[in-house]
């Protein structure tokens, strides 16, 4: 196995590079941290160009018997780590890889300008534990390689599509196919999230924390929802407005 100590290690300082969206795309890879979101990783075969185990867990080699491993120092790692208490382990994965093809018969998240990197990741996870065939990344949405959505996702990325692109090209899909379109906004025009049947094939489409949908987006809708509030709070989180209508409308 290979081994890097010193911090100052040119690899190390690709490394870190990865951490800002920038450096992601020029290398078109991102960097993981943690057993769990290695673990996922290796399980459902992404593309892992490197696996770094500090040497206070030389153990792991072992356990995740892949090709080119990296022991690196205890130094490295808390450089590497975005967390309070890195767990020595990261993967670096490739970013070039086959873009699955969209089907239909299930219903997808589409996501207008989120910004939230907590927010984003917590949706991606809802999706995907509510059973959805996929996730829409609208221009303006937070990169879904930034480390606070990696950790928000729990690896929920390895399992579900997810597809970036204009929102409006999408909707002309979805009618093609049938599917309805339900925005979300509060105001008179909308109709509660109670009145719509659930059905196996829709999208569903949440907007930006402070602004809510773009008003073109909201125009090309099948209907656009509200969800009642009966208490004194204003309005909703999005992720958690998000996960009332997946596990809700879905049938």
């Amino acid at each position: 196995m290979e081994t890097i100590l010193s911090v100052k290690n040119e690899r190390v300082k690709q490394w870190k590079k990865l951490q800002t969206r920038k450096g992601r795309e020029k290398a078109k890879r991102y960097l993981i941290e943690g057993f769990h979101l290695v673990e996922e990783a290796i399980h459902y075969d992404a593309l892992i160009v490197e696996l770094l185990i500090s040497e206070e867990h030389e153990d792991l080699a072992f356990k995740y018997p892949l090709d080119k491993q990296v022991m690196i120092s205890k130094e490295i790692a808390n450089q590497l780590s975005e967390t309070p208490t890195t767990q020595g382990v990261f993967a670096v994965i490739s970013l070039e890889k086959n873009q699955a093809t969209p089907t239909f018969t299930k219903p997808f998240l589409c996501l207008d300008t989120v910004q939230d990197p907590g927010n984003l990741g917590t949706m991606i996870r809802t999706a995907d534990a509510a059973g959805f065939g996929g996730v829409v990344l609208g221009s303006g949405t937070v990169d879904m390689y930034n480390s606070k959505v990696l950790r928000s996702m729990q690896g929920s990325h390895f399992h579900l599509p997810i597809f970036e692109g204009d929102l409006t090209e999408w909707f002309e899909t979805f009618k093609q196919q049938n599917v309805p379109i339900y925005g979300t906004e509060l105001n008179e025009a909308a109709v509660s999230y109670t009145s719509i049947p659930k059905t196996d094939a829709f999208a569903i489409v949440m907007g930006n924390e402070g602004n809510g949908m773009q008003d073109d987006l909201l125009a090309k809708t099948t209907k656009n929802l509200y969800i009642p509030i009966t208490g004194k709070a204003e309005s909703l989180n999005v992720a958690v407005a998000a996960g009332i209508l997946m596990f809700t409308l879905k049938k």
